[in-house]
C-alpha cells in the first residue's frame, strides 16, 4: 500500500512538475514536507545536500531518496519510475513523431510552459529561502552564490560555491546543536561496488549497438555534476557526432519544456540512436543515465543521514542548503527567465501566473493547462 502511495504521488508530480531541477526541489518540499509530512525539514535538507554533491540528476536523486525514506528500496524504485514515466513517454513520442507536428503548435506549447517555469522557480526560491536562509550568514551565502554564478556561470563555479558554503557553515555553526543519529556511519558497499563494476563491464562490451548506447549514457550519468543543464555539453560530446545539430538541440529544448527530469533527454536521444528499435533504445539510454546516481544514493545515503546530524556537518549542510537557494536564484535568471521573457507580454503572463500560484486557490494542473493554452493562442495570433 505504501509503495502504491509513493507511485501515485510521484506520478502526479511527474505530470505537472515543469521547470527543471530548480523547480522540482520546490515541488518536492511543497508536497512531501509541507503537504504530506513524509519527512521533516531537517531530513529533507540533508537529502538535498547529499544530492548536490553527487554526480547525476540531483532532483531525481532527491525523489529517489524520498521514496526510499518512505517505503524502502521498492519505494525508491516506484518513485523513480513514476516521476520519470511521463517525460519518458513524451520525449519518446517527440523522437517518433516530431517531424509530423506543426511548428506553431510546438512553439506555442514550449513558450507557455516556459512562462510556467519562471513562476514555479520563483516560488521555489521564496519557499526554500524562507526555510534555509533564516539568518544573515545563510542569506549572504545565497546571494553571493547567485552573484558568482551570474558573473562566472559553469559547473566549476557551482562546485566551488558549494564547497565554500560548506566550510563557512562549519566555521559559523554554534556548538552543542545536533546529535549523531544511532548506528555506524558506514557506506553500504554493494551499491558502490555495483557502480564501479557496471561501468567497467560496459567498457569491456564490444559493438556499436545497445552496448555502446548503455556505455555512453552510463558514463554521462556517472560524470555529470550540476544537474540537467550541465548534461547537455557532455552528451553532445558523447553522441552529438551521430546526430544532426538541430536534432540534438530540439530534444534539449523539449526536455526543458516537458514535466519531470531533464535527464529524460536520454529517452529522445536513445530512440533516435537506435532507429531499428526506438523503444528499446530509449529505455536503455534512460536507465543507463539514471542508474549511476541512484547507486551512489543507495551507497552513501544512510551514512550521510547519520553524519549530517553531527554539529560540524550540520553546519556544512546549512551552508550547502543556503548555497542551493543561491543556485535556484541564479537559475531563475539564467536560463529560466532569459529564455521565457522577451517583452511586456511575456512578463505580464509570468506576473499573473505567479500571483495565481501564490494565491493558492488555483490548482496547479489548471495553471499548467492555462499557460499551455495561452502559449498556443499567442503563437497563433
Amino acid at each position: 500500500m505504501a509503495i502504491w502511495t509513493v507511485f501515485r504521488e510521484f506520478l502526479w508530480l511527474g505530470c505537472v512538475s515543469f521547470g527543471g531541477p530548480a523547480a522540482h526541489v520546490g515541488y518536492f518540499h511543497r508536497r512531501f514536507v509541507t503537504g504530506l509530512g513524509w519527512l521533516d525539514d531537517d531530513t529533507f535538507a540533508r537529502l538535498m545536500a547529499l544530492t548536490q554533491f553527487l554526480p547525476g540528476p540531483a532532483s531525481s536523486q532527491l525523489g529517489f531518496a524520498i521514496g526510499r525514506h518512505r517505503a524502502g528500496l521498492a519505494g525508491a524504485v516506484a518513485a523513480f519510475v513514476a516521476f520519470t514515466l511521463p517525460s519518458f513517454l513524451l520525449m519518446l513520442a517527440l523522437a517518433l513523431y516530431a517531424a509530423h507536428l506543426p511548428e506553431t503548435v510546438l512553439g506555442g506549447l514550449v513558450q507557455g510552459l516556459k512562462w510556467l517555469a519562471v513562476v514555479v522557480v520563483a516560488d521555489a526560491v521564496l519557499k526554500m529561502g524562507g526555510k534555509f536562509c533564516r539568518d544573515g550568514t545563510t542569506r549572504a551565502l545565497a546571494v553571493l552564490t547567485a552573484a558568482l554564478l551570474w558573473l562566472w556561470p559553469g559547473i566549476g563555479t557551482q562546485l566551488l560555491a558549494l564547497l565554500a558554503a560548506a566550510l563557512i557553515g562549519i566555521a559559523t555553526r554554534k556548538g552543542g546543536e545536533g546529535e549523531p543519529a544511532p548506528g555506524a556511519a558506514i557506506p553500504r558497499r554493494w551499491p558502490l561496488l555495483a557502480f564501479a563494476l557496471i561501468w567497467g563491464l560496459l567498457w569491456l562490451l564490444p559493438g556499436d549497438g545497445l552496448a555502446r548506447l548503455a556505455r555512453d549514457f552510463y558514463s554521462a550519468g556517472a560524470l555529470v555534476f550540476g544537474g540537467g543543464h550541465v548534461v547537455l555539453p557532455l552528451l553532445q560530446g558523447l553522441v552529438g557526432e551521430r546526430l544532426a545539430g538541430d536534432t540534438f538541440l530540439t530534444g534539449y529544448a523539449a526536455a526543458q519544456a516537458v514535466p519531470g527530469p531533464m535527464f529524460s533527454l536520454a529517452s529522445y536521444l536513445g530512440a533516435l540512436l537506435a532507429p531499428g528499435a526506438p523503444w528499446l533504445g530509449a529505455l536503455t539510454a534512460t536507465l543507463a543515465i539514471f542508474l549511476p546516481g541512484f547507486l551512489l544514493v543507495l551507497g552513501l545515503g544512510d551514512a550521510w543521514q547519520r553524519l549530517a546530524a553531527r554539529p560540524g556537518l550540520a553546519g556544512a549542510v546549512a551552508g550547502i542548503n543556503a548555497a542551493v537557494v543561491g543556485l535556484l536564484l541564479a537559475a531563475l535568471y539564467d536560463p529560466v527567465f532569459r529564455s521565457a521573457v522577451h517583452g511586456g507580454l511575456d512578463l505580464a503572463m509570468v506576473a499573473v501566473g505567479f500571483l495565481l500560484l501564490r494565491w493558492g486557490r488555483v490548482p496547479l494542473v489548471w495553471l499548467v493547462a492555462g499557460m499551455a493554452v495561452l502559449g498556443l493562442v499567442v503563437e497563433w495570433v
